[in-house]
């Protein structure tokens, strides 16, 4: 499943072409993905402007001039794929619903699609059927059942040391568990957790609770270091991901411990292997030697 660093490059792939533009037309082509469509969404995104497109963990926001935000999640498979032209002028043609374009033929998995005023297309593909849509009423800011629960984002400025050490304090669970609890950090994911504790040279085995205050709160750096390293490569295109110009993300090839089994560890000095455990069902892969 996709975590924060492809999230927020997908976000970022998508505002050129859909911040300020309004939303000309939508074809809904299902009555669901993971969950049933809200009523009527089609009707409800027509003639929107997209106020804005925010990433919370790992949900799209798209605040709407109707006063509703459209929340859009990947999934394990969702792609959000841009096509047309939006600079050419023969495209600005949504007062007559029709369009000019250089847009692919559909896919038999195009489960939404958004055309857009200024020509662009943006369509919502996913195999597998794990994604989602809804629309809420923006005022209600976080009350969203999705979002309701989630803790700080790791890249703002409420996830800080203090924070982390007392989050931390009270977790009898190993620390690669707490840190996947999107209740205590949001958008962290397998890979970048496994990649931050090589970095902070934690055992994933480690009880949370029994981490230095030094130890737990230095990891606040690393993970944002992790985050933005990987932000900046395009994300990480393990399977499915796509970047919303149908670009890889190139992330993978800077792992320093995450699908590396029996590879050696990249800390300068250790003479360790990479090792790969399960922990809660997931792969966790560290280094015996170096990380403790």
């Amino acid at each position: 499943m996709p975590e924060l660093p492809e999230v927020e490059t997908v976000r970022a792939g998508l505002a050129p072409v859909m911040e300020g533009a309004v939303i000309a037309r939508a074809d809904v082509n299902r009555p669901d993905l993971r969950w049933p469509f809200p009523p009527d969404m089609a009707a409800r995104l027509a003639g929107q402007r997209v106020l804005g497109l925010r990433r919370r963990s790992k949900y799209i926001l798209a605040d709407l001039s109707s006063g509703e935000t459209l929340l859009i999640h990947l999934g394990m498979s969702g792609r959000m794929l841009i096509s047309g032209n939006p600079s050419d002028p023969r495209s600005a043609s949504g007062k007559t619903g029709r369009f000019v374009h250089d847009h692919p033929a559909p896919e038999k998995h195009d489960h939404v699609v958004l055309y857009m005023e200024n020509g662009a297309r943006i369509t919502f593909n996913d195999p597998r059927r794990f994604g989602a849509m809804d629309l809420f009423d923006t005022a209600l800011g976080e009350g969203h059942v999705l979002l309701a629960k989630l803790g700080p984002e790791p890249l703002g400025n409420s996830f800080n040391e203090d924070y982390l050490i007392a989050a931390l304090k009270a977790k009898a669970t190993p620390i690669k568990s707490a840190l996947l609890d999107q209740r205590i950090v949001a958008g962290l994911g397998n890979i970048y957790v496994c990649e931050a504790l090589f970095r902070g040279r934690i055992s994933p085995r480690r009880r949370a609770a029994s981490l230095s205050a030094r130890r737990a709160g230095g990891l606040v750096p690393i993970i944002r270091e992790v985050l933005r390293d990987a932000i900046a490569a395009g994300g990480s295109s393990l399977r499915d991901f796509r970047q919303a110009d149908g670009e890889l993300g190139y992330f993978q090839h800077r792992f320093d411990v995450y699908d590396r089994e029996g590879q050696a560890c990249r800390h300068e000095g250790c003479t360790g292997t990479v090792s790969r455990i399960v922990q809660a069902g997931r792969s966790s892969f560290y280094c015996p030697k170096c990380q403790r």
